[in-house]
């Protein structure tokens, strides 16, 4: 998407903040009426996670 402000991308290994889990991001979408992006990562994806609960590696 150009021009995005997302701060991780599909394919990206990161940290679920509160688990300490090493995820992989499948998607992301940016949430209009909430102004955040929320990310659905590939070993748990019926559930979403924002930004703040997600870290880099």
């Amino acid at each position: 998407m150009k021009g995005s402000n997302n701060r991780y991308n599909t394919g990206q290994s990161v940290n679920i903040i509160e688990t300490g889990e090493v995820v992989t991001i499948l998607k992301w979408q940016y949430v209009k009426n909430m102004k955040r992006y929320s990310y659905i990562v590939k070993e748990h994806p019926s559930t979403f996670y924002f930004e703040e609960e997600l870290q880099n590696l």
